[in-house]
């Protein structure tokens, strides 16, 4: 028995060596033909290969994609290495990834005529130092999200700068063991989203100039639901007062500008150590889902929320919600920094700032119903602490490779 564990493991390390020796990188410039050629590249990896872009500006008509497990695509950094896709003929996104343990590092994509960049059931991806923008005005024409992660196991995105989605510039989406972090969301109308999601942790972080910074959304009908433990802290979230652009009927149409950060229909959301300013409507809104039509087993309430240690600047002095501006001039001005719509619970604020409650626990009262007023939410929570997330140590390592 002990020789033929030996022979196995002999053989096994071999087969690991022989993977090692043969992964090969593959080169790929800009200029003609780049399309037909990346795509080649992508196609013909194999697992442990390298598809390495060279400088300059890869124009390109139509997207691109990769399923081939433990690739690694990579620039020579967002400035320098640029996939052009504003000839774009379809309407997809531009770079699709449907395997796993895959790398997209160092390089640029812009005015896709879809998504930015798609990562669909690819379980351990890494997103590092990548930059995807539309280049214009922020349009309700852009593509909907930046990076688009979804339905996946471990999800890292560090350093990755988005500006111009017309939903998020940074979102995670029916997925599980998220880190994001040191990345910048600019001019998008939510700068970073975390939905239906489970085991996030969102920090050090920049959204600024968006319409609402940072969301935390759960909702009907998808099929993983129950979005909780979230953490949100040591992110600068201000100045998000661009006027919403969002195609009409879609969820973050809803978004008023002016919103530091929404929670909706999570449980077990951590907002702490954050630094807000300059958001004119509320720095925290805690809310249920209001929508319509709820699927079955949907928890539309937040549950178990709390916010601590954060700096709290000028806000509430735009509120753009219906009658916010009535509600302004009833306290003084500015509403306070926290914003709750009433329902759900239990809620901890221990920032000693002001909150206002909008009054509406029951989920069938409508909008007119409201009647606000201040509300202390300011009791310690007496619930567990979400646990911080942890990522396999493969994902760490490929982020602080050279």
């Amino acid at each position: 028995m002990k020789l033929m564990q030996g022979a196995m493991a002999a053989l096994l390390a071999a087969t690991v060596m022989t993977s090692a020796a043969a992964a090969k990188v593959i080169d790929v410039a800009a200029g003609e033909g780049a399309q037909q050629r990346l795509q080649e590249a992508l196609i013909l990896a194999e697992p442990g290969d390298t598809v390495r872009l060279g400088e300059g500006v890869f124009v390109l008509t139509d997207g691109l994609s990769l399923d081939v497990d433990g690739v690694t695509v990579r620039g020579a950094g967002a400035e320098r290495t640029i996939l052009d896709f504003a000839g774009q003929q379809g309407a997809g996104e531009g770079l699709l990834v449907t395997s796993d343990d895959v790398v997209l590092r160092d390089f640029a994509v812009r005015d896709t005529r879809g998504d930015g960049i798609k990562s669909k059931a690819a379980h351990r991806i890494v997103y590092l130092n990548l930059k995807v923008e539309w280049t214009g005005e922020p349009e309700t024409s852009n593509g909907a999200y930046g990076v688009y992660p979804v339905e996946s196991e471990h999800v890292l995105i560090d350093g990755v700068f988005v500006r111009g989605a017309s939903d998020a510039g940074i979102y995670v989406g029916q997925s599980r063991n998220i880190i994001v972090r040191d990345s910048v969301a600019v001019q998008n109308v939510a700068g970073i989203e975390i939905e239906n999601s489970y085991n996030a942790d969102v920090h050090d972080n920049v959204a600024t100039g968006n319409t609402g910074g940072i969301l935390v959304f759960d909702l009907p009908g998808l099929p993983q639901q129950g979005g909780h433990s979230v953490r949100l802290f040591d992110n600068i979230i201000v100045n998000n007062m661009t006027a919403n652009f969002a195609p009409a009927g879609n969820i973050v149409a809803t978004v008023p500008a002016g919103s530091g950060v929404i929670v909706m229909a999570n449980r077990d959301v951590e907002i702490f150590d954050n630094v807000f300013e300059g958001n004119g409507t509320a720095n925290i809104m805690i809310t249920a889902y209001r929508y319509g039509e709820m699927s079955e087993g949907y928890q539309p309430l937040p549950v178990r929320i709390r916010a601590m240690g954060n700096l709290h600047g000028r806000t509430g002095f735009q509120p753009a919600l219906p009658g916010g501006a009535e509600m302004a001039a009833a306290f003084g001005g500015n509403l306070p920094p926290v914003l709750w719509d009433g329902a759900g619970g239990p809620i901890s604020i221990a920032d000693q700032v002001g909150a206002i409650s909008l009054g509406l626990p029951d989920l069938t009262q409508p909008r007119e119903a409201a009647r606000p007023g201040p509300v202390d939410l300011s009791a310690p929570a007496d619930w567990p602490r979400v646990p911080a997330v942890v990522l396999p140590a493969s994902m760490e390592a490929a982020a602080a490779a050279e």
